[in-house]
């Protein structure tokens, strides 16, 4: 579970902000989002392939930079 403690005297906003950046690098909200549906293993398969050839393009695009 992640926590956030509260700063003497700080808004609630900024702690909010900093709750939410701390769920995005620990890729909480993307596994609960990607276990609200069954996802079959042949469209777990084609989704990654698609993540792995779009990374790729972009590896072969900025290579010689």
């Amino acid at each position: 579970m992640t926590e956030i403690k509260l700063k003497k005297g700080e808004p609630v906003d900024k702690a909010l902000r900093r709750l939410k950046k701390k769920l995005d690098r620990e890729g909480t909200l993307r596994t609960v989002r990607s276990h609200r549906h069954y996802e079959k293993p042949s469209e777990r398969r084609r989704r990654k392939e698609k993540v792995a050839r779009f990374t790729a393009m972009l590896k072969e695009r900025y290579a010689d930079l």
